[in-house]
């Protein structure tokens, strides 16, 4: 069974990976915005923002990688959603196919997406001035909380995916998670924030995420930040894998 699966989800990875390469504007699309932000705070608002750090490009980046997987994850709600109305997923249920590889393969598409996306944007970051003196493990650690954080996310937009009545419906859902970071400490620290909105915004997931991001980049202690963070990214994905695969049944039964 779990060949059958690992080799099933294979074919199908292919088959997605196979129209981004034709439709490549995918990637571009995914990546303007996050990078039109860079831009845009570094350049027009960073000087007029002061988060007690002497670059705030290093200060900015962990929230713009954020966005980007925010950014990105509408596509996977937008092609499950394609894939329903053009009949595909009937067509599967006729062959020996597993079930789980379908959606799958959706989402392991959205993640080599994703990383591809988010490594654009770290470039862009470099030639503006980034700079992070962490080792290996340091971005070992960055990378698994992304990986994590984007596979959370994915599995969300699996659900709209799923039940949106239009294309809209699918893809509209991220806009809220791409206005999320907008209320944390993605671009400016949250001591400055009223009351109401701070107590929101330092007990919200992309806080801790970013948090600890930036104190993986920055080489200093992230203390028990990782661990609020990867239970964010760990509980988000068990309810979002939960809901998906209960409405991926349902659908198809």
């Amino acid at each position: 069974m779990n060949k059958h699966f690992l080799g099933d989800t294979a074919v199908l990875l292919g088959r997605s990976l196979r129209h981004i390469v034709r439709s490549p504007d995918t990637i571009i699309t995914t990546v303007v915005t996050p990078i039109a932000m860079l831009l845009l705070f570094v350049y027009v608002l960073g000087g007029a923002i002061s988060t007690g750090t002497a670059s705030y490009v290093n200060y900015l980046v962990p929230g713009i990688l954020i966005i980007t997987i925010a950014s990105g994850i509408s596509y996977t709600a937008y092609r499950l959603f394609q894939d329903l109305q053009g009949g595909i997923f009937e067509r599967f249920q006729s062959m020996p196919i597993a079930r789980a590889a379908v959606l799958w393969a959706h989402v392991l598409t959205s993640l080599v997406a994703n990383v591809i996306s988010l490594v654009v944007v770290l470039l862009v970051a470099l030639v503006m001035g980034f700079r992070s003196g962490t080792g290996v493990l340091g971005w070992l650690a960055v990378a698994g909380i992304l990986v994590l954080f984007t596979l959370a996310l994915t599995w969300l937009a699996v659900i709209p995916g799923l039940t949106a009545n239009s294309v809209d419906g699918a893809s509209g859902f991220a806009y809220p998670l791409i206005f999320l970071p907008f209320i944390s400490s993605a671009f400016v620290p949250t001591a400055s924030m009223p009351g109401p909105v701070r107590a929101f915004a330092e007990n919200q997931p992309v806080t801790s995420i970013v948090n600890t991001l930036r104190a993986l980049f920055a080489e200093q202690p992230v203390g028990s930040g990782i661990w609020t963070a990867l239970a964010w990214c760990a509980g988000i994905l068990v309810v979002a894998v939960a809901f998906a695969l209960r409405t991926y049944r349902r659908r198809i039964s």
